[in-house]
């Protein structure tokens, strides 16, 4: 290939820049926006989250900071790759990647293979590289279930048996490691897919009845997550163990105010409150930015979501239409679950908030299933793309 052939396609894998983007349908271009805009925010406020306890623990407040941008920039070249990927494509590699991380997820739970954080061994060093498969994961699960549950009437028994058995298995491999809350948020956005899909009620109703007993028996023989319930329901009982994280939170929230204390200024986050970077990085949201910006980034979701939506009744075929909704459950829905969290609605649980925690698995993961929205939004509006320099042209 000619260099200067080649130069013009190199500029679509370049974050951030999108030659055509004009020539996209109006739910493309501002699901692409918000993306970035809260993409954005999210670095903002990690910079100031991360930047003391990194400061105390490497001497250099950058620390986690520069590390989430390499992984930013990696997962702006996959976004930029799949969006101008046809979906048709894309869902080819879909069962690959589910069997793949399905083995890597396997792995963490052989002893000496995987890496153990604070009591769960969720990840997997490649070349040193610390991976979280049950986050990249979550790309690959949307696909192929859109794939089965998309077409559950036209296949096999044996096709069928074959993945529900593999769904089944890598929820059992996220629970074991142990990882309750990503293993119910992959449940639920299958069974969400599923109802979409228009299974059988019958069906839907027993695995949301065994999804149910499976939680409450490991919630029951999991000590530290029967504690993360009890704290919950009344942190205060015990406000320097299991109700601290919960305690430090609703402080900093509060604290926030109506404006909130300004960027940077956060009180909770010198290390009063725990995993302030990942988990809980909404608190020190809510504290610096306070009643406004927490509005501000829930009316982002909110639209982000509706967007979603209208992307999914607009698609022509049923597995476009569930991919979009498995996009936003995994997306909008992880959100609103992590901010029940950090405002003391919901338990205690290890759900990170999409691109604002830090993590590079997490991140990717989320870019992905952003990019795979916007993918869906192009194809559904194929013949409906209005050009913004066509428009400017007739005016």
């Amino acid at each position: 290939m000619k260099t200067s052939e080649l130069l013009p396609r190199l500029r679509y894998f370049i974050p951030f820049l999108e030659p055509d983007i004009m020539d996209w349908s109006m739910e493309a271009r501002l699901l692409r926006w918000l993306t970035l805009l809260w993409l954005f925010a999210g670095l903002v406020v990690l910079f100031s989250a991360s930047y003391p306890v990194a400061d105390a623990e490497y001497g250099d407040g950058l620390y986690y900071f520069k590390r989430q941008l390499i992984w930013v920039l990696l997962g702006m070249v996959g976004f930029n790759v799949i969006v101008r990927s046809p979906l048709r494509y894309l869902l080819r590699f879909a069962k690959w990647g589910v069997w793949i991380l399905l083995g890597l997820v396997i792995v963490t739970l052989i002893p000496g293979m995987g890496t153990t954080v604070n009591g769960a061994t969720r990840w997997v060093s490649i070349a040193s590289i610390p991976l979280q498969p049950s986050e990249l994961i979550k790309p690959f699960l949307v696909l192929q279930s859109a794939i089965i549950f998309g077409q559950w009437r036209k296949l096999r028994w044996q096709t069928r048996f074959l993945w529900l058995f593999t769904f089944a298995t890598l929820l059992g491999g996220i629970l074991l490691q142990p990882n309750l809350s990503t293993t119910a948020l992959c449940g639920i956005t299958l069974w969400l897919i599923a109802l979409a899909a228009g299974l059988p009620w019958l069906q839907l109703t027993a695995t949301a009845l065994s999804g149910v007993g499976l939680a409450v028996v490991s919630i029951f023989s999991q000590d530290y997550q029967r504690r993360r319930v009890m704290s919950f329901l009344n942190p205060w009982a015990d406000p320097m163990q299991d109700g601290y994280q919960l305690i430090q939170s609703l402080l900093a929230v509060g604290s926030g105010g109506f404006w909130g204390a300004g960027f940077g200024l956060s009180q909770q986050k010198l290390f009063y409150l725990p995993i302030q970077y990942t988990d809980f990085i909404f608190a020190v949201f809510a504290e610096e930015f306070g009643f406004v910006g927490s509005a501000g980034l829930l009316s982002l979701l909110a639209i982000y979501a509706t967007l979603a939506v209208i992307v999914a009744m607009k698609a022509r075929q049923a597995i476009h239409q569930l991919i979009a909704i498995g996009a936003t459950i995994f997306l909008v829905g992880q959100s609103i679950l992590n901010i029940g969290v950090a405002t003391g609605v919901l338990p205690t649980t290890g759900l990170p908030l999409p691109l604002f925690s830090y993590g590079g698995s997490s991140v990717i993961s989320s870019l992905v299933l952003a990019a795979l929205l916007v993918r869906v939004a192009r194809e559904s509006s194929g013949g409906e793309v209005i050009s913004l320099q066509t428009r400017r042209a007739s005016s």
